[in-house]
């Protein structure tokens, strides 16, 4: 991933210095079990301890020759603690190194997804009750639909990162197992116990059956989870995109001073950081496919899957640490507009309170269909005139339905309160109040 776009954490991950020390650290544990088991001598699991190393050039420089990594950097251990080194890697075959490496780079990153998840969550909560009773026009098809809050529409978001905090910890722990079993996974050199010891030392479990690799199902779980979290980080990005649109307005993204939103047009403030975002979501997704497609290898082993994980592996978590964070700010710093969202939700003429009239007819004797057409008869004036009369006023010139609804059914079929009564016990299921 380009450095714009990895935040140092996350990033420190992937890089050479991390993926060979957790190789190291397999090695020299796996040695030490053995040692203990008298299956080497302890002076072995003691060099290796002690003097074990690597140099990144020089497993570049062999790895040339060799064309193997896991050889290559066996062979810069090898050069930092001598003779004894014979002794490392014995038994286990390169799967083992790298499958139990893969195991701890994603539950470290997984870590950080999670911790990046609770950051959006708090600001997302922040907002969403900051804003419970702000009243806002609710859309479908981007329609004006009913009446609903802005609290609301950012609770929804919140409960969906919640549901994805949720999936991340199952998916960290589906990944979090490793393979110490020697080649096509029969212990044939070394017994179960070297393994579950270098398990235990790691925090992290043992793989029930590994073909001489950890079965990808485990890792395609991984990353199709990563890639619903992207999908509702676009969500929350598209939903702010079409907020900060001119003609709706009702949200937009902290401007920052000094901040240029064109080189062209100076009075440009532009969603740039939804944009991105929904751009980010399309990266993590691409890594979901690949690493279904990673599940079908031939028969305990091949290498198919190595070319992919080595580039899915640090783009998608990478990119998906940057939207996170990117987005907790962008909520955290959120520009509202309560009065654009009112006259927003009264631009059309009171047509919002439809569904009510209809209903309010229905239950006063009309049939469902008659009511229907009655109510929508006066709304298309309504929505003719482009919401220069209202619902209200064309319902009222109505003898069909004054006939039926006096004054207070009017105020009461036209009153907000109708639409937020039950905004407490939805926050309540949300937020556990």
């Amino acid at each position: 991933m380009i450095p714009r776009y990895s935040r140092p954490e996350m990033a420190s991950i992937f890089e050479p210095e991390n993926k060979f020390k957790i190789w190291l650290e397999v090695e020299t544990l796996a040695l030490e079990k053995m040692a203990d088991m008298g299956i080497v001598p302890e002076s072995a699991a003691k060099a290796l301890r002690e003097k074990g190393n690597f140099d990144i050039a020089r497993i570049d420089e062999i790895e040339v020759e060799v064309k193997h990594d896991v050889i290559a950097f066996l062979t810069s251990v090898a050069e930092y603690v001598g003779p004894d080194s014979r002794y490392v890697h014995q038994g286990m075959t390169s799967s083992d190194v790298v499958d139990t490496s893969f195991a701890v780079m994603l539950t470290q990153a997984a870590d950080i997804i999670i911790a990046d998840l609770d950051k959006l969550l708090a600001a997302l909560e922040k907002r969403a009750r900051e804003h419970k009773d702000t009243l806002c026009i609710g859309r479908s098809h981007g329609i004006h639909g009913e009446p609903t809050t802005f609290g609301l529409k950012l609770a929804g978001h919140y409960a969906a990162f919640k549901r994805a905090r949720e999936r991340m910890v199952r998916a960290k722990e589906e990944v979090s197992t490793i393979t110490i079993s020697g080649a096509v996974g029969t212990y044939a050199v070394l017994p179960p116990e070297v393994e579950a010891h270098v398990a235990e030392k790691l925090g992290l479990r043992v793989e029930t059956v590994a073909t001489q690799v950890i079965p990808r199902d485990r890792h395609a779980m991984f990353f199709a989870t990563l890639g619903v979290v992207a999908s509702s980080i676009e969500n929350l990005s598209v939903e702010i995109r079409h907020l900060q649109r001119t003609e709706v307005r009702e949200a937009e993204e902290y401007f920052d001073k000094g901040q240029k939103g064109s080189s062209a047009m100076p009075h440009k403030r532009n969603p740039i950081a939804s944009e991105n975002m929904t751009g980010q979501a399309r990266i993590i997704r691409a890594g979901v496919v690949p690493a279904l497609e990673n599940v079908a290898l031939w028969h305990e082993r091949d290498i198919s899957h190595s070319a992919v994980e080595r580039t899915i592996l640090p783009d998608a978590l990478i990119s998906a640490n940057y939207a996170l964070n990117r987005m907790a700010g962008l909520i955290d710093k959120l520009l509202v507009y309560p009065d654009t969202m009112i006259e927003n939700l009264e631009k059309m003429g009171g047509l919002v309170f439809s569904q009510r009239v209809l209903l309010a007819l229905t239950q006063a004797g009309i049939s469902r269909e008659d009511a229907y057409r009655i109510v929508q008869r006066n709304a298309m004036k309504v929505w003719e005139k482009k919401g220069k009369n209202t619902l209200r006023n064309e319902l009222e010139n109505d003898s069909q339905v004054t006939e039926k609804l006096d004054k207070d059914a009017f105020d009461a079929m036209f009153d907000y309160k109708n639409y937020t009564k039950h905004i407490d016990t939805i926050f309540g299921r949300i937020f556990n109040d």
